[in-house]
């Protein structure tokens, strides 16, 4: 097991091209936490446990600490300076759980069928010039953040499934992402719906595909801790997923089956997603956010195992890493054991 400071966790970022049940958890006693998230609708779960109590009535005092992107989240906890966070599996993420330093237990964000899900798009631009599907994109340029980022992903199994190459652009930022499609200097992107949609509405971009007809039931993202937590800490990591748990259930009831207050429920969620926005304005993008979140966090072990062959074929990591390093399956369901 590996602890690292946010330095050397950076470092070597920059280096890297039987399951239980949440039923009964060991409760935390008052424990002070910090969850990572990003002000995304698909992070709802921590938001939903934190607001109606779910995370203090698991025995814990959660503090959030917001980030704009996956890989600097990774650093944290690969650190130590937040103990639970939900992000896709990446490259960076991958290398520090090689490392020991962190471990995925249990499953987030999900492509299902049936539910509206991540989108790909061209820029209004490239849509002018023809690029009217996906197999269009051949020789143009689609958006990632980095290399080995979840888009890169995305837009890799894409052009497989297609036949295709593509130039992959990487920008860092979702901000920058847009900023591009909108200037026409890139030519595609895949994003979450309560990105995408409002978009294509305003004719900066336009949809030209889903990204579920080329990966279905893609495990999206992942909760995950510090190696140490997982392995020293399973009361705490048990009385975490049990309020994130909750949570999610009451964003599903909601958003999703519509048998809970769906007003009720953006309320809530607006309090930390487009904050910046007036709530008339922000609900039909956090209502265009609503996708799965696995019910229990269950995890999708063989979406993952497809992921982290993508990787190693992508010579992003190392090839003798296994699935066992990176995920401790003994918290939650595992889907596709």
């Amino acid at each position: 097991m590996t602890t690292l400071n946010r330095r050397k966790a950076l470092a070597l970022i920059g280096g890297t091209a039987a399951a239980t049940t949440l039923a009964a958890p060991a409760f935390a006693a008052k424990k002070t936490v910090k969850v990572g998230a990003l002000r995304f609708t698909s992070h709802s779960g921590s938001f939903v446990a934190f607001e109606r109590g779910y995370f203090t009535e698991a025995g814990l005092d959660v503090e959030f600490e917001f980030f704009q992107a996956a890989q600097p989240m990774a650093v944290a906890i690969a650190s130590g300076d937040v103990d639970y966070a939900v992000t896709a599996m990446s490259g960076g993420l991958i290398s520090l759980a090689d490392k020991g330093a962190i471990k995925v237990i249990g499953g987030a964000l999900s492509e299902e069928a049936g539910i509206d899900g991540q989108k790909i798009l061209a820029s209004d631009a490239a849509f002018q010039a023809g690029v009217k599907t996906p197999k269009d994109l051949a020789g143009k340029k689609f958006a990632v953040t980095q290399a080995g980022s979840s888009f890169h992903y995305m837009g890799s199994k894409m052009a497989e499934a297609e036949g295709i190459d593509v130039s992959f652009t990487p920008l860092q930022k979702v901000g920058a992402i847009i900023g591009a499609m909108k200037s026409g200097q890139v030519d595609g992107w895949s994003i979450v719906p309560h990105i995408a949609k409002p978009l294509a509405a305003s004719g900066a971009v336009h949809i030209i595909g889903n990204v579920a007809d080329y990966i279905p039931d893609y495990q999206v993202t992942t909760v995950f801790t510090s190696a140490k937590n997982a392995a020293d800490e399973r009361g705490l990591t048990e009385s975490f997923l049990s309020g994130f748990a909750r949570g999610v259930d009451d964003y599903a009831a909601a958003m999703i089956d519509q048998t809970a207050d769906q007003d009720a429920m953006v309320d809530l969620i607006h309090k930390y997603v487009y904050t910046d926005r007036e709530r008339a304005k922000a609900a039909p993008s956090i209502i265009n956010g609503t996708m799965r979140l696995n019910k229990g966090a269950a995890l999708n072990i063989a979406s993952l195992q497809d992921q982290l062959s993508w990787f190693q074929s992508e010579n992003l990591v190392d090839n003798d890493i296994t699935i066992d390093q990176i995920v401790d399956q003994s918290y939650v369901d595992i889907i596709g054991a």
